[in-house]
Parts: structure tokens; C-alpha cells; sequence
């Protein structure tokens, strides 16, 4: 009797994160960011233990990030949100600052309390890594386990060049013909703009002249100018004072204005300490009053710098 023919296997979910190669070869050709977000979508989903996938663009200047995950994806089909590219969660901060975030809810609840207590018990650990930009990052990938990753320099390295190659389809696209279905992110209600200072002390009066001549001809109150004139000198002199690079400061205005001083720089010899979660003992007086004045406020601290933001709404 002939031997039976070899049953042809399916693919296996179960399989190591090699399988991502083949996801790398889907984006390649993909010819839009829909098909680009499917695919991770439905490919990342596909690893073990992942329960949820979710994939974000930034846009508006970085004020905001298109938002879909693989509960939205529905015969192929992408539901997109926004989320506000502030709100204190993983996702937003990989694309704020291009540091992964990864580890076990138990590890993430110190830092993001609200975030980790909104989860489902199924999930218990979460992958975030950026999708590299010119400079910042374009977006991110979130993955949420019901187990926990030993997040060893193969895991790691799978899911960082998944989202190298995302970032590749994206710019792609980006740069192709007017049939790509990304929309118009330049919007005319939105405008971003950035200065890029010295740590010497005339930064603060050079990051004040910069806000006071982006916010010239907007439609907003005086006093608004006087605060965020205020605020920004505030986080420029903390920056001078605690690096000795350049420093970056962005201005976003939409329905609220975003301001973020970013310091890149090499640490003076003796650095504020970054682990300390008390930002106001930290900075001192600077956010104490920065903390009075805006609507709202945050910090991110990672391997490069830091960057300190506040929002103050425009109405």
C-alpha cells in the first residue's frame, strides 16, 4: 500500500514570535494604512497569549493619535478612534518618548494606577514599543497578554522590528500617490511648531519670544499668553538646570495649547533623580507653579532626557 500523503499542517499560534517574518513580508506590499493596521492586527493577535492588539498613529502636530485595535477589526474592516496623545497610559507614552514599555501589570501599577486598575483580570502583562519616526515616533503597538512574557532579547527584538517595518509601510504610503487612504492630518484648526534651544541662560527669554510669536495671530486671550509665557520659562530654567544639551521646546494649538520641553542633553554630575515619583520635590518651585496654573501636566523621564508638558485650554 502507497503511503498516505502528508497531511498539510495550519498554522500553529502557539509557534515562537518567528512567524512575525512573514507579517514583515505582508507590510512590504500592503497599500494602505488600513491594510498596514489589519495586518498587524491580525498578525500580532495571532502570537500566544496575546488577547488584544492595539495600533496608533500619531497626528494633529502629536496632540492626538488615531487609534484601532484588533477588538474594532471586523472582516478586515478598520474602526478608528483618536485618543488624546497626553492621556498617562503605555501606548502614549512609547510614542511620547520612543522607550518600549514592557512588563507584568504588577511591575506597570506604580506608574499607570488608573490604567492597570482598568483592565480586564484576563490580562496580566503588556508590550508597548514605538514605530520610529524622523526624530520622534510616528505611533506605537500595544499587545495585552493573559500571561506573562519573560520579554527575553528575542521577544523584544521581534516586536521592535515589527514596528520598524510598520514604520516603513507608513512612510511608504505617506510618500506615495493621493489613492492612499490616510487622511489629512494638517488640519487648519491644528497648529504645531518647535524651537530647538541652548542649555545657557537665555533660553528661557528665547522659548518665551518663541510661544509669544507662535500663539501672534490665534485667537486666544492675552492671559492665556501670559500663563503659557510663564509656564515655559518655568520648565526651560528646570531643564538648564538639570542637563547640560539642547533642549526642545514644541508648541501644539488646537482646542487647547500643548507645550513640551524636551532636554536630550548629557546630565550635569549631579541630576535630579529621575526615579523619584514626587515630580514636585523633584523640580521644586518651577512645578509647583506650573501645577497651579495649567489645566494639566505630566512628565516623562527615559534613557535620553526627559520632557515636561502642560496643556491649557484655549476656550
Amino acid at each position: 500500500m502507497a503511503d498516505a500523503p502528508p497531511v498539510k499542517q495550519s498554522a500553529d499560534p502557539q509557534q515562537p514570535l518567528g512567524h512575525l517574518s512573514r507579517l514583515g513580508s505582508v507590510l512590504v506590499v500592503a497599500s494602505g494604512i488600513d491594510q498596514i493596521a489589519a495586518s498587524l492586527l491580525s498578525g500580532l493577535a495571532a502570537l500566544p497569549a496575546v488577547r488584544r492588539v492595539g495600533f496608533a498613529l500619531a497626528e494633529g502636530g502629536g496632540r492626538r493619535l488615531r487609534f484601532t485595535s484588533s477588538d474594532r477589526l471586523a472582516d478586515g474592516v478598520v474602526d478608528w478612534c483618536h485618543i488624546d496623545a497626553y492621556d498617562d497610559v503605555p501606548l502614549t507614552r512609547v510614542v511620547r518618548t520612543g522607550e518600549p514599555v514592557m512588563g507584568d501589570l504588577g511591575s506597570l501599577d506604580e506608574r499607570y494606577p488608573e490604567f492597570v486598575a482598568g483592565q480586564p483580570d484576563e490580562v496580566r502583562a503588556l508590550a508597548a514599543v514605538p514605530l520610529p519616526g524622523n526624530g520622534s515616533p510616528i505611533g506605537g503597538l500595544v499587545v495585552y497578554l493573559d500571561e506573562e512574557w519573560p520579554f527575553d532579547d528575542a521577544q523584544r527584538g521581534l516586536l521592535e522590528a515589527t514596528a520598524r517595518r510598520a514604520a516603513d509601510a507608513v512612510h511608504r504610503i505617506r510618500a506615495g500617490d493621493e489613492t492612499t487612504d490616510e487622511p489629512d492630518t494638517d488640519e487648519p484648526d491644528t497648529r504645531a511648531d518647535r524651537i530647538v534651544l541652548n542649555s545657557d541662560p537665555r533660553a528661557a527669554g528665547e522659548a518665551r519670544r518663541f510661544l509669544r510669536s507662535f500663539l501672534a495671530h490665534a485667537d486666544v486671550p492675552e492671559e492665556l499668553v501670559a500663563t503659557a509665557e510663564l509656564c515655559v520659562s518655568e520648565l526651560v530654567t528646570n531643564a538648564i538646570v538639570h542637563t547640560a544639551g539642547r533642549i526642545e521646546v514644541r508648541a501644539i494649538l488646537d482646542d487647547h495649547l500643548t507645550v513640551a520641553v524636551r532636554d536630550r542633553g548629557r546630565a550635569l554630575a549631579d541630576p535630579a533623580p529621575v526615579d523619584d515619583t514626587d515630580l514636585l520635590r523633584v523640580h521644586g518651585r518651577g512645578l509647583q507653579l506650573v501645577d497651579a496654573l495649567v489645566d494639566r501636566w505630566g512628565s516623562d523621564n527615559d534613557a535620553a532626557g526627559s520632557t515636561v508638558w502642560f496643556a491649557l485650554a484655549v476656550s
